[in-house]
Order: structure tokens, then C-alpha cells, then sequence
């Protein structure tokens, strides 16, 4: 069994991590999984929520908005479609936008706006309740 898992993050706008790790835990569909150099081969989607990044006795937490992992004998690759280093996150910002979001859903023309402010509150909301949990 190798030491150390090779572990990618990427999202569309760039591969936001790609390293050697100890361990990582995702945030799957079916539940929270974690993977460990060695791990059996499969795939999940994730669901929206905050992977934890074990390396070197330091765990990183990185918000995740959707996507796919999988894991394979070279280890395990995250395609998520938002990320964001849970550190370095502003609440205050997340707070207007959030408001910003509701106003959205409550003013929408037509259910296609309504639905997509409504997503964008979940995932807000999400983010929140990660950063709170952090702290």
C-alpha cells in the first residue's frame, strides 16, 4: 500500500489542487466517503458541501459545489463545478449575496429565473452553514 494518495481537484476554471495527501474526505451523493491510499476503484457524484484535505497533520477544507470523484489505482480526481477554499471566504459577502439571491427568487419573471435563484440560495446557504461549522 502506498503512503501517500495522489489527489485532483479540478474545476472549469482550473485544477484548484493536485498533490500528494494522506487522506481526503468528499462529500458523496449517497453519503460522505472517505479515501485512503490503496482505496478500491469507483465513482460517485458529490453533493454540494466542503471536502476535508488531509496532509502533513493539517486539514485543509475546500467548499465544493457539485461534480464527480473517482477513484482509481493512481488515485482520486474531483471534478467539481464551483470551488472555493473555505478560508478564504468572506461571510459578509456570502451574506449580500445570499440576500441579493432571495431577492431574485421572490422578484423572478418566469420559473426558469425563479429555479435559478433558488439553487444559488441552496448552494449560499450551504457555504454558510460550511464556514460556521469551521469556525
Amino acid at each position: 500500500m502506498a503512503d501517500k494518495l495522489q489527489f485532483d481537484l479540478v474545476s472549469p476554471e482550473a485544477r484548484v489542487f493536485s498533490g500528494e495527501v494522506d487522506m481526503v474526505v468528499v462529500p458523496g451523493s449517497e453519503g460522505d466517503f472517505g479515501v485512503l491510499p490503496g482505496h478500491a476503484p469507483f465513482m460517485s457524484t458529490i453533493r454540494t458541501g466542503t471536502i476535508d484535505v488531509h496532509a502533513e497533520n493539517v486539514v485543509t477544507r475546500i467548499f465544493v459545489y457539485g461534480g464527480f470523484a473517482e477513484v482509481t489505482p493512481q488515485g482520486l480526481t474531483i471534478l467539481a463545478e464551483e470551488t472555493a477554499e473555505l478560508a478564504t471566504l468572506d461571510a459578509a459577502d456570502i451574506r449580500n449575496r445570499l440576500e441579493a439571491a432571495h431577492l431574485r427568487a421572490k422578484d423572478a419573471a418566469d420559473d426558469h429565473a425563479r429555479e435559478t435563484a433558488e439553487a444559488e440560495i441552496v448552494k449560499l446557504e450551504t457555504m454558510q452553514a460550511a464556514m460556521e461549522l469551521a469556525h
